[in-house]
């Protein structure tokens, strides 16, 4: 009864958000997710499911609707920027599910929220919510949204993303160190590349101080999206919406391999983004205010695990939280932190460090942690 008992705000209706929302909703609790915008959509990107992200999503009844928005990659292919010689070739497809337990899927970051989105009650969902202001009260938190909405709830959730305002009303403002790069996305149909036959891997061209990527988001093989890393020291937007002039990406990219130059001059479209990096926060809650994702642990893209450890932090949050009543939420959150903060930091730490995937058993402590069995903090 406990659980039904708890009315718990989820503050951002992103994948992390949807994916606690989810598995509180289905632990009993009574959900509901604010959401700033007013149509619940993702910005045309790629999105890894690897599968320690893809073993909560079974378990929370997606495993038939992941599938069939899902690619799986026969490997992960590193390659040499000049010629395409393979440098190290890591087996997914079958030889990740025989190893772990479940597939890695690769997808349009808008397909997976859709998924969330159609799994979780639409009463439950309230989009153009923004936080405006929140406050502790005895065993419970009062918010207050910019529409004039006013809720009481006996937990609230910070799932709000980099820019989180959940994070900066309990921490204050931090300021991120920009890492001198940026990164340019954009997505391709492959009509227009059919001519190159491009493989089902997620390729990886490894050029000097420069790198780009490229997958297919699509199981019908559609769509590639392509991710870059270059040096780019005045350029320091981090917003996923900011336009790049994709004569400007060709330019950055020119002298690769035939295949890279053939795919960016196929390319319609790219935005760009720089890539800034946050320190572990010394904590993660306050009463019964938590944060979870990346609100609490942002990282680099170069393991493509961001939104993986905010699935992850769904399910062990929802286990923490499962059986206790109002006045043992505080120590729920710090269970939930002490359960989850070694591992996050030391993938922020392997991403910023950028040297994951060098050799061929990196994936053994990423994809085999259960976030459905892991012990929980005492």
């Amino acid at each position: 009864m406990a659980n039904k008992e708890i009315e718990v705000a989820v503050v951002g209706g992103g994948i992390g958000g949807l994916a606690a929302a989810i598995s509180l909703l289905r632990a009993g609790f009574d959900v509901h997710v604010y959401e700033q915008s007013r149509a619940m959509r993702e910005v045309g990107a790629g999105l890894q499911v690897s599968p320690n992200a893809s073993r909560v999503l079974h378990r929370l009844g997606l495993a038939d609707e992941l599938a069939k928005l899902g690619v799986r990659s026969l490997a992960v292919h590193q390659r040499r920027w000049q010629d395409g010689r393979t440098l190290l070739k890591t087996p997914l497809a079958d030889a990740v599910v025989n190893a772990f337990g479940y597939p890695h899927y690769q997808s349009h970051r808008g397909d997976v929220l859709a998924m969330l989105v159609a799994a979780f009650p639409s009463e439950r969902l309230h989009t153009g919510h923004r936080l405006a202001r929140f406050v502790h009260q005895s065993n419970c938190v009062e918010a207050e949204f910019d529409n004039g909405t006013n809720v009481t709830a006996g937990v609230l959730i910070g799932a709000d993303g980099i820019h989180s305002t959940v994070r900066e009303s309990l921490f204050g403002l931090a300021s991120p160190h920009f890492t001198g790069c940026m990164a340019y996305r954009g997505l391709v149909p492959t009509d227009r590349i059919k001519h190159l036959d491009v493989e089902v891997n997620a390729q990886i061209w490894m050029g000097p101080g420069k790198h780009i990527v490229i997958y297919y988001v699509k199981p019908d093989r559609s769509e590639i999206y392509l991710v870059t890393s270059q040096p780019e020291p005045e350029f320091r937007i981090e917003s996923w919406s900011v336009k790049g002039d994709v004569k400007e990406l060709r330019a950055a990219f020119a002298g690769f391999s035939h295949e890279v130059e053939r795919v960016l001059a196929a390319c319609p479209d790219v935005h760009k983004w720089a890539i800034l990096d946050r320190d572990s926060l010394p904590r993660w809650a306050d009463g019964n205010v938590t944060l979870l994702g990346d609100a609490c642990h942002p990282m680099t893209p170069y393991m493509a695990q961001g939104a993986a450890m905010a699935i992850e932090d769904a399910a062990v949050l929802s286990r923490c939280l499962d059986g206790v009543d109002a006045g043992g939420v505080a120590d729920a959150f710090r269970r939930f932190e002490a359960t989850r903060k070694e591992r996050t930091t030391r993938v922020q730490e392997t991403s910023r460090a950028n040297t994951w995937l060098k050799q061929k058993t990196d994936t053994d402590w990423v994809y085999s942690y259960d976030a459905w069995t892991v012990p929980l903090a005492a």
